[in-house]
């Protein structure tokens, strides 16, 4: 057999390789499946939120989380949890113009979505160990990359969407004083239990609760909810297209109830 010898010291060269990537699985369908959910979300959202109709059940007390909070004059009688302080919308502008920007940017932002959309749609890389098309890579110094920075930023203001989310929930419960259920109330606290998962598990979440800490033992509150975030922090991924899915499914139903598509089963009229 015959070796090649390399001087003490000295580092072997590397193999030169023409190929791409040596792998032989199918890598590709990862990043595939990936940019087929978040294409088809921010079509579906794009479309959602420019239709202004079809976003609010009276009987049921349902509002779509695409259009929470309702604060223009121009939104249907009953869906201004809020009140109206904008007064009337032009017919081109979204009614829920006030949120929509903040849960945009806190998901566009997450480090989740990065991974997700840098690999999907920007083939940066698309997989592990394959090679990816771009010359340079000059990370989020500089525009548009650099407006990663303010993910955090989104975070205190998705945490306030959040709240409001739970307070629709309890609201569509309440109908003259009296409590009402149906299935569209399942719908709703779903969605907002895997927003709240999403929410929680982020990894700003968990920088805030306990990141600067120097000692855990002076804070033994701080040090408790920074171990339930960092427990979730590790399901962050599965909030994250969870949430998205359920959101979707959120609003479709409420358009379909609201639409007159039928009729919303009530367990507690």
């Amino acid at each position: 057999m015959t070796t090649t010898a390399t001087r003490p010291g000295r580092a072997r060269a590397r193999a030169a390789i023409s190929a791409k990537t040596l792998r032989t699985d199918r890598w590709w369908v990862g990043p595939l499946i990936i940019a087929a959910i978040l294409g088809f979300f921010v079509v579906y959202s794009t479309v959602r939120i420019f239709m202004n109709k079809w976003y609010f059940v009276p009987e049921g007390g349902y509002l779509t989380p695409l259009y929470s909070p309702c604060l223009s004059d121009s939104c249907v009688p009953g869906s201004s949890h809020l009140g109206t302080p904008f007064g009337e919308f032009p017919a081109w502008l979204p009614l829920g113009l006030a949120v929509f920007p903040i849960v945009a940017g806190f998901r566009v932002t997450c480090y989740y979505y990065r991974k997700a959309y840098y690999r999907s749609f920007w083939m940066s890389p698309p997989a592990c160990a394959v090679a990816e098309p771009h010359k340079k890579y000059t990370g989020e110094t500089r525009f548009p990359l650099i407006f990663q920075n303010f993910h955090r930023y989104f975070f205190y203001l998705a945490a306030l969407v959040l709240a409001l989310n739970l307070y629709d929930a309890v609201h569509s419960h309440i109908h003259d004083g009296a409590f009402r259920a149906g299935l569209g109330n399942v719908i709703i606290w779903i969605n907002w239990l895997m927003l709240a998962g999403y929410t929680v598990s982020c990894h700003a979440c968990r920088h805030v609760v306990g990141g600067r800490l120097k000692h855990f033992s002076k804070h033994p509150m701080r040090y408790r909810f920074w171990t339930f975030v960092s427990k979730m922090n590790a399901r962050h991924g599965f909030y994250a297209m969870a949430s998205l899915i359920t959101v979707i499914a959120t609003d479709a139903y409420i358009m379909a109830t609201s639409a007159g598509w039928f009729d919303d089963p009530r367990f507690i009229n």
